[in-house]
């Protein structure tokens, strides 16, 4: 007599189960969520946030005699779109907000890089 075969349909074996460990491990980490502590190693890393509040001209004569609690008259109204940069690349576009007697920025349109 002889032994049956072993069945080795499609049915008997998943996808899963004949790719390689690695590709199980690498499908495993896209279904993983992620958080804010997964982020940690790059809380400390310094960046420069710079918000653009408008421009002006000026000859440097006058450049010399601005003095503290001089005002100058910037290309931007009130209400305007200011540009936020990090570490001098344009990076989203925000609103000035007063927040108890403080200005802060807030961000209403992330600019995708090209």
């Amino acid at each position: 007599m002889s032994e049956p075969e072993p069945d080795i349909s499609a049915d008997a074996f998943s996808l899963d189960e004949m790719a390689a460990p690695e590709a199980r491990e690498k499908e495993m980490d896209l279904h993983i969520e992620r958080t804010a502590a997964d982020l940690e190693a790059v809380f400390d890393v310094p960046v420069r946030v710079s918000v653009v509040l408008g421009r002006t001209k000026m000859p440097v004569s006058n450049l010399l005699r601005l003095d503290t609690g001089t005002v100058i008259e910037l290309d931007r109204q009130v209400g305007e779109a200011v540009e936020i940069f990090i570490n001098d690349r344009l990076v989203a576009r925000g609103e000035i907000v007063l927040v108890e007697d403080r200005l802060g920025v807030t961000m209403t349109e992330i600019i995708k890089p090209q």
